[in-house]
């Protein structure tokens, strides 16, 4: 004997009108008790729905992009009487709770045989939620390399973070490349395990979160990205008088330009003047931006955090100068948001306010090019008759040579020194 039961949405709290960011089942799937069906996402959570009985889907009233709330049908469920006599009659214990799954341990196996048999993974045979997918796919890592310890081994995004740090510990990769490859057959020696207690005092500090998902990202960059680093000195001398008089003249309108600001405004006028810089690699294709949303590293208590002005080829710069001192408010407050940190096509990192000479920046993924920018300071240059003093800021461009070649990187930077060190040129 059979009977057809509406599956509705439970009590979620005070949530209303809830997207639909997933279906987990079709008509003719089987479900259990409690499994989950479909996935909500609001602006604070994502919510599993569960199944509230056991049986076959006959309907499913709810796709992707719908808003729904407490008491909506999800889905119309065929339950058997049959089904759950057995157990009934048996008395069965209840099965004990699924142990948690734990995260993979990832070695550095030998490289497999060649095979001329291609393999196809289908990552959408995995059970994730798009926001999981999303964070996976910013760390390098493809969903279907993770093993869940969610219901029905659904993937949490705790489960990609212990991945990526089981990964690293290990000494072997955990992403894909840009063209689909692995890690894997790198071959790596697995992290010398030590016991440093016995050599002295120890005090062990848990990274934070900021610090955990820097290491996860800048660990796949240095990995995955061939890149090279170009050094460039640009004489900022006249612009550096030009910016103190500025600063001096709108003091009392609360007025202040930064040098950063100027950064930005040469880095879109070269971005537009060599557009492989604004460009990222997808597969076997070249993503040509045609915006120009310029990131900086900002220096904060629990680590680095990268802000991005948008359509930073739009703004004068005062707007450039005032947006870039909030946004490294909120960075340095914790209080920065998601879609604040998100769109980049080009990155500068600045230590001109710490010290330094020259380093080499480390791509930010997905992005092709990074310009660090180290303390300007005087030094003595030959004018053709005698050594003048004058105000030299270090350049140093990491460049993916993947797209771009020493020639290239080396114009982009030259082109960068030259605008820094006669603005004029900016508006040829």
């Amino acid at each position: 004997m059979s009977q057809l039961i509406d599956i509705k949405v439970p009590d979620i709290g005070d949530y209303k009108d809830v997207p639909v960011i997933e279906v987990l089942v079709k008509a003719g799937d089987r479900v259990e008790k409690e499994q989950s069906i479909v996935v909500l996402e609001s602006d604070k959570a994502t919510m599993d729905v569960p199944s509230s009985h056991s049986g076959v889907v006959k309907e499913v009233k709810v796709k992707i992009g719908d808003s729904i709330s407490e008491g909506a049908i999800v889905l119309v469920l065929e339950e058997s009487g049959e089904a759950t006599a057995p157990a009934v009659a048996q008395a069965a214990p209840a099965p004990a709770p699924a142990p948690k799954v734990e995260p993979p341990i990832v070695r550095a196996p030998a490289p497999p045989p060649v095979s001329n048999t291609p393999v196809d993974v289908d990552p959408t045979a995995s059970h994730a939620s798009p926001s999981v997918r999303k964070f996976a796919r910013e760390l390098g890592v493809t969903v279907h390399q993770v093993k869940g310890s969610g219901p029905k081994g659904r993937i949490t995004q705790e489960d990609v973070q212990a991945f990526v740090k089981a990964a690293m510990s290990s000494g072997a990769g955990s992403g894909s490349n840009a063209s689909g490859g692995s890690l894997g057959g790198l071959n790596l020696i697995p992290w010398p395990k030590v016991d440093f207690s016995k050599f002295g005092d120890t005090e062990r500090q848990p990274l934070n979160r900021i610090k955990k998902l820097t290491a996860a990202n800048l660990g796949r960059n240095w990995v995955m990205i061939p890149a090279v680093t170009y050094h460039e000195d640009a004489d900022i001398t006249d612009l550096e008088a030009f910016r103190v008089l500025t600063n001096k003249e709108n003091e009392k309108q609360g007025l202040k330009i930064t040098m950063l600001a100027f950064l930005m405004k040469a880095a879109v006028a070269a971005l537009k003047k060599y557009p492989e810089f604004n460009s990222s690699i997808d597969g076997d294709d070249l993503v040509l931006k045609k915006y120009f949303n310029i990131a900086f590293a900002a220096d904060t208590p629990n680590g680095l955090v990268v802000p991005v002005i948008r359509d930073a080829d739009k703004k004068g710069i005062f707007e450039l100068a005032r947006e870039t001192s909030e946004l490294a408010a909120l960075a340095r407050d914790g209080k920065l948001k998601p879609d604040q940190m998100q769109g980049a096509s080009f990155t500068i990192s600045s230590l001109g306010g710490i010290g330094g000479t020259y380093f080499s920046p480390i791509v930010n993924a997905p992005e092709v090019a990074i310009l660090g920018v180290s303390k300007a300071a005087m030094k003595p240059v030959w004018d053709g008759k005698q050594f003048v003093p004058r105000l030299i800021c270090p350049l140093s461009l990491s460049a993916d040579h993947r797209v771009i070649d020493g020639a290239l990187a080396t114009r982009f930077n030259v082109y960068i020194a030259q605008l820094m060190s006669d603005f004029r040129r900016a508006a040829l």
